[in-house]
């Protein structure tokens, strides 16, 4: 009878976890002192690990940083695109986009304040979350919902509203309705009537599932 050899699952398990912890930990840094300023040293002490498995799995802050950045937006879309995708409109898709992802304040304050705190989404470099946008939006301009626009204008309106939106819900005082006042005025500002707008963008989402394994929900665990 063969038995069968568990050492390589459970080395890739303990790799996975220990490449979440390195992450997880650099949310939380970064929620505290911006992800500009975290250092290997602080990672490593905060984490409670060697230098040598931080090289093990990140060649720099940068790449870390980035890692997470992916991650994060990849763990949103999942999160997201279920319910954006049931609509039809590109309209109602960018509003409910923006409400899901500004709702990270609410459900995820440790991950909005990293998001937030490193100034993303950004138009200036590749992101698979304004990818996410750029769909609906290009499809919004061609089927004349929104004003002809380049489409680098039209992701600026919405990645400044997500990040505005996110950086107010993260404060006690924020009205309880801003992702959905945020989600109306960039309709507005995309071409939408201000009535439609704001149909839209108080209409009824689906419940929000978030993924129950993954950086957010280690960040949220620990």
């Amino acid at each position: 009878m063969t038995t069968q050899d568990h050492r390589p699952r459970v080395a890739a398990e303990r790799r996975e976890r220990m490449r979440l912890r390195l992450l997880s930990t650099t949310v939380r840094l970064g929620a505290e002192l911006g992800p500009a300023a975290i250092t290997i040293d602080d990672v490593v002490v905060a984490a409670e690990v060697s230098r040598g498995s931080f090289y093990k799995y990140f060649p720099s802050t940068e790449a870390l940083i980035r890692e997470v950045a992916t991650q994060i937006a990849n763990e949103l879309i999942k999160m997201a695109e279920p319910i954006v995708l049931s609509f039809e409109d590109p309209a109602e898709r960018i509003a409910g986009g923006i409400r899901l992802v500004a709702r990270t304040a609410i459900d995820h304050p440790l991950v909005a304040a990293f998001l937030v705190r490193l100034g993303w989404p950004d138009v200036r470099g590749p992101d698979i979350l304004l990818d996410f946008a750029k769909r609906d939006l290009r499809a919004g301009i061609r089927l004349r919902r929104f004003t002809r626009m380049p489409i680098e204008l039209a992701l600026n309106i919405v990645s400044g509203s997500v990040i505005g939106a996110t950086h107010c819900m993260l404060d006690s005082g924020c009205a309880q309705d801003f992702a959905e006042q945020t989600a109306a005025a960039t309709l507005r500002a995309l071409g939408i009537e201000a009535a439609e707008a704001k149909l839209i963008s108080t209409r009824k989402l689906a419940r929000v599932e978030w993924p129950a394994s993954g950086l957010i929900a280690e960040v949220v665990d620990i």
